[in-house]
Formats: structure tokens, sequence, C-alpha cells
């Protein structure tokens, strides 16, 4: 059966009840420049086949559930956390790397008689939770607004901007905050500042540049903490060794 003989049937008095069905098909199959492009998908004498530009918007919903369908359940699980409570989730991420990354500087510095110093865990730990992990999320976040490109040159600029300003904060407050924990006085802590933070700094720029290249050109802004944290791992195994050293000479 052709296209005229259904519509003549279509219109029919036996068919009176489906005019409406032909109306809505003629409106959207055989009219405007998806006529030419319909006809071609009409197959055997006597059967009608919807054309394949109908199913396009249902095939890519398919595609998009599919896909994130076949992500882990548990990283389906910290995205969707991330997106309801950024906030919290990179702050309990960033702790729990600074707390492996203490245990496992322990691990190799401890003695064959040592034990692990849990307390000095903890300390590393409430660290990322309370000033890392937030101010992470706050700088990163400040940067993708005031330089939301991705070229080479933004990269650039967010690196040196991270080495001149976060990076040398950051570092203070933690030698700052691990010492005050320990119990050191005032002129302590700035004997150890005096000692530890220009070493720290100097290090680090043979360190982070590359990771937060990395960072900042590839890694969407939500997961550029948790970039960070999982880069700062290796790098705190260095910092946590350096801020549990002897007490510098004041």
């Amino acid at each position: 059966m052709n296209i005229i003989a259904l519509s003549r049937r279509l219109y029919s008095p036996r068919f009176s009840g489906y005019r409406s069905l032909h109306d809505a098909l003629s409106k959207t199959v055989f009219s405007g420049p998806i006529l030419g492009r319909s006809v071609h998908h009409l197959r055997k004498a006597g059967s009608f086949v919807v054309p394949r530009v109908l199913f396009v918007s249902r095939n890519l919903s398919t595609n998009v559930s599919s896909s994130s369908s076949k992500q882990p359940a548990f990283l389906r699980w910290y995205l969707r956390k991330l997106e309801s409570h950024p906030f919290i989730t990179k702050s309990v991420t960033t702790s729990l790397i600074y707390m492996a990354a203490d245990l496992t500087s322990q691990m190799i510095t401890m003695k064959p008689s040592g034990s692990y110093d849990l307390i000095r865990t903890a300390r590393m730990a409430s660290f990322g939770l309370i000033f890392l992990g937030p101010s992470q999320h706050l700088w990163f976040s400040y940067l993708s607004r005031i330089l939301p490109k991705r070229d080479v040159l933004t990269t650039v600029k967010k690196i040196m901007m991270g080495q001149a300003l976060f990076g040398p904060f950051s570092n203070t407050v933690f030698y700052s905050y691990n010492a005050a924990l320990q119990g050191e006085n005032s002129e302590e802590i700035l004997a150890r500042l005096k000692r530890d933070l220009l070493p720290t700094l100097k290090n680090g720029l043979l360190y982070w540049p590359v990771c937060d290249f990395v960072t900042f050109k590839y890694v969407p802004v939500h997961l550029q903490p948790l970039m960070n944290s999982s880069c700062a791992y290796i790098w705190t195994i260095y910092l946590t060794y350096m801020a549990n050293q002897t007490k510098a000479d004041s």
C-alpha cells in the first residue's frame, strides 16, 4: 500500500477516528524538508516505517543513560555527593588522603621496634578536614571564575598564582597549626617556619607545577580539589615528615 492509498483509507468513514493521527503524521513526517528523507525509509509495499530521524532524541538519551550506568557504583555515588554537598565532600576526601599519607610516611621512616603515632595522624587528618579541604574548594572555584579559559597561557597563570599565593599560605598554616598542636610557643613556631618553610617551597617548585598543569588544563573544576589532594598524597608524605621533626632552635 502506498502513501496515497493510506491517506485515502484514513479519510474514509471507516477510519474517521484516525484522522487526528493522520493530521499529526502529516505535520511531522509528510511536510517540509523531512518529506524527501522520509520516503527513503519506506520499505516493502504495504508497510510503513517511521523515519529514523524521529528516534534521534530517544537514542541520545539511551546512550547517555547507558554511559552513566557503566561507571562504577562508588564513582556515581561520589559524584552525586560532590554535586549535592561539595564543601563537606571535598573536606572529608582531603582529610582521608592526608591521613593515608601520614600513615605511609610513618611506615617508611618507622624503626623496626616502633609503632604508629595515631595522634600525629589525627593532626594531619584534622588539618585536611578543617583547613585544606575548604580552602581548596574556595581557591579552585575562585580561579575558575577569574580565569575561566583552559588554554596554555591561562593554565600557566593559574600555576603561578598557586605558587605565589596559595602554596606559601597553606604551607605556613600547615607548619604553624601542626606545631601549635604539639605545644610549641610562638617563638618556636617562628623558628620552625624559618627552618622548614623555604626548603619546602623550593621543593614544591619541582613537584607542583606539573601536577597543577594537568589539574587546571584537563580536570573539571568540581574534581580539581580531588586531583590536587591525590597529588598531595605523595607530597604530604614528605610534608608530614618535615612537620614532625624536632623543634627548631629559637
